[in-house]
């Protein structure tokens, strides 16, 4: 019975680590530098930006060159990484 609870338990930890990390996205380096040097206006949106939230269509999405799976937006003063397709918030930077 022991070992079964052993058994369990290490079965328990493995999937809430795959869990967790199908929702971890990493970045390339160069699109975290890229949408950090950047400098365009910030736009004003009521409500919070969280990670795999969409933004609205009022919310303008800027592409980056040569990285077509992501664009990135400045919201309420912080940059944000977007999948362009869906619009969602992939990471929050500042």
């Amino acid at each position: 019975m022991k070992r079964f609870a052993s058994m369990t338990a290490a079965l328990l930890l493995t999937l809430g680590t795959s869990a967790i990390a199908q929702t971890t996205v990493v970045l390339p380096g160069e699109v975290r530098t890229y949408v950090l040097e950047q400098n365009v206006p910030s736009v004003t949106f009521e409500g919070e930006v969280v990670v795999g939230q969409p933004l609205p269509e009022t919310v303008e999405i800027h592409t980056i060159p040569d990285q077509p799976d992501y664009a990135y937006a400045v919201v309420n003063n912080k940059r944000v990484v977007v999948n362009p397709k869906q619009r969602t918030v992939v990471e929050v930077l500042q």
